[in-house]
């Protein structure tokens, strides 16, 4: 057997740059949970970089990540959507949660 035939009969290396996650999925009203609460941060803020930082960093003031509360259920999604409402009107401390 020549080099050229044993080149022929190998299989193609696999492509691993678009694999399948094996993390479940988020539901259909929790991705659109996640969609909607980044578009109003993204409003909200004014810019990328801050409604990146809002979303993904803890709130003292919502007792965890807004990201986080607004994807898990729909009242967390309101607390989240409230205090985006008192940052927007410059208060920021009066949210729903009294903090």
């Amino acid at each position: 057997m020549s080099d050229t035939d044993e080149e022929t009969s190998r299989p193609p290396a696999k492509n691993n740059y678009f694999r399948r996650s094996n993390k479940p999925k988020l539901p259909p009203d929790a991705a659109r949970r996640q969609g909607l609460v980044t578009k109003l941060a993204l409003e909200t803020l004014g810019n990328k970089e801050e409604a990146i930082a809002y979303l993904n960093l803890d709130s003292i003031r919502l007792g965890g990540r807004p990201l986080d509360l607004a994807i898990s259920t729909v009242e967390g999604f309101r607390q989240v959507e409230l205090d985006l409402a008192a940052i927007g009107s410059g208060n920021p401390q009066s949210t729903a949660l009294g903090n």
